[in-house]
């Protein structure tokens, strides 16, 4: 399957794929990239923000909804499957004990910078650009897509 996703966001996909090129660092990305984004759901859940009755709503719900908005407007059908898998684990993070999402948080990190060293040779992206940080996954929802789509 292939999104199309407006120029700028295309240029930054671009982009960001040059740093991803050795398969050893895109399965670093596959489980950390995820792993970053739960355990970010935990650690920004524990920051509470406003309690309605039997709602309550912290940090992780106001940071996800801003980088959903960002993803819709800036990769349209590819922001919206990535906003909706990014809402999914941030509400797994959310219900997670806080060592747990702490350890997935890290344990993301860890797993990028071994794909980075061990594999790819080459500074993380965001190390040039930290929007890239934002970018990687929808890349990574991108780089599945296209990895489950048949060929043509």
């Amino acid at each position: 399957m292939r999104f199309v996703v407006p120029p700028p966001m295309q240029a930054r996909l671009d982009e960001y794929d040059g740093y991803h090129r050795a398969s050893g660092n895109e399965l670093c990305h596959f489980f950390g990239v995820p792993s970053i984004v739960a355990g970010a759901g935990t650690l920004l859940g524990a920051l509470p923000f406003l309690t309605l009755e039997t709602v309550s709503i912290t940090a992780a719900e106001l940071v996800a909804a801003a980088i959903i908005v960002f993803y819709v407007i800036s990769a349209r059908a590819l922001g919206v499957l990535t906003g909706a898998l990014l809402a999914l684990l941030v509400a797994l993070g959310r219900n997670l004990p806080f060592v747990v999402g702490a350890g997935l948080f890290f344990g993301g990190w860890v797993l990028q910078f071994v794909g980075h060293a061990v594999y790819e040779k080459r500074s993380p992206a965001f190390a040039r650009n930290l929007l890239h940080l934002l970018v990687g996954p929808a890349w990574l929802v991108e780089r599945a897509a296209a990895r489950l789509s048949p060929s043509r």
